[in-house]
């Protein structure tokens, strides 16, 4: 039975997730309206959040948007629950921020293919990328300009912060 509630498992305990604002799904859908043309001819390919992840650590999670590059890898029992994102999204609201920037990131940093996390905030102009470097350690970037782009080396893909926010503060 499907329900309109969102759910997370985490170590084995569901968790329901609140339904997400205007603004949220304005944003999801711009960011995946922009990037899965992007990706065409690269190589990858992007997914909204109807698509689950599995970590190595047991977190089964639905981000906002996730990107593969290559071969889509999936869970052989579980057919709908991808395990190799490179990048992945997640929208910003009060009750998710605080999770999104800490545990869950560091679940996904379980994934092997995970190279970029990208966070975008729904109230004000603000997307936050941690890239994984050859130093071996995440290097956060923070952008705050609606004229500026934010870059995702991974894949090569530069999306306009007025591209993120379209229609989102009118």
């Amino acid at each position: 039975m499907r329900t309109s509630e969102s759910r997370m498992v985490i170590n084995g305990q569901i968790f329901a997730m609140a339904g997400a604002s205007l603004q949220h799904n304005r944003i999801t859908a711009n960011l995946l309206s922009f990037i899965a043309p992007a990706l065409r001819d690269r190589g990858c390919e992007a997914f909204g959040s109807d698509f689950r992840i599995q970590t190595p650590g047991g977190l089964f999670t639905h981000p906002d948007l996730s990107v593969v590059r290559g071969a889509t890898l999936l869970i052989q029992a579980r057919p709908d629950t991808l395990t190799n994102p490179i990048v992945l999204v997640e929208v910003f609201s009060d009750a998710t921020r605080e999770y999104d920037r800490g545990q869950k990131f560091t679940l996904y940093k379980e994934i092997p293919a995970f190279r970029e996390y990208v966070l975008v905030e729904q109230e004000q102009v603000l997307v936050e990328t941690f890239r994984w470097a050859a130093s071996g350690s995440w290097e956060p970037r923070t952008c705050e300009n609606l004229d500026a782009a934010i870059l995702l080396e991974s894949v090569n893909v530069s999306i306009p912060l007025r591209d993120i926010y379209r229609l989102v503060f009118d």
